[in-house]
């Protein structure tokens, strides 16, 4: 791997851990005195479950962005955009669900979430297929938190 592209991985692994990090703070407060009082599917895993595959998959965004930005092509520009809109995106569901106490509009962040991404793998397989591939466990996910946050809709 080139200098250059190691620190744009590096960079972008930061950031997104960092945007976890901030994701956690905003979750913090509602984890205790909201989240265990709601219903929730039986599907839902353990706190620490949750804490593993995010910081594995906020690692994952990062090395691919990372990758596609390596590259400098053209289309890097536009992935870039996607890829922070997406970290946006991932921040203000934590705001909406957890900080907000808004199930309905942490729904309605996870399915623009959900096509920002898919916009994101499909646009980054171009500039290098393994950025895309290390993606799909993303959107596995997000499917996942799609289901347990239309639940919690359904059920409280």
């Amino acid at each position: 791997m080139k200098t250059r592209t190691f620190l744009s991985v590096l960079k972008f692994v930061v950031l997104s851990l960092l945007v976890g990090y901030v994701s956690s703070l905003l979750q913090r407060e509602s984890m205790s005195t909201w989240y265990p009082f709601l219903n929730k599917s039986s599907l839902t895993p353990p706190g620490n479950v949750f804490a593993v595959v995010w910081g594995v998959l906020y690692i994952l965004m990062g090395v691919s962005a990372g990758l596609v930005w390596g590259r400098r092509t053209s289309a890097s520009w536009m992935l870039l955009i996607m890829f922070l809109l997406q970290l946006f995106l991932n921040l203000l569901w934590s705001f909406c669900f957890f900080y907000m106490q808004s199930p309905v509009l942490g729904f309605v962040v996870l399915v623009v979430l959900f096509m920002v991404v898919v916009v994101y793998v499909a646009g980054s397989y171009t500039q290098h297929k393994w950025a895309a591939i290390m993606n799909i466990p993303y959107l596995l996910w997000l499917i996942f938190a799609g289901y347990l946050n239309l639940y919690v809709v359904i059920n409280n």
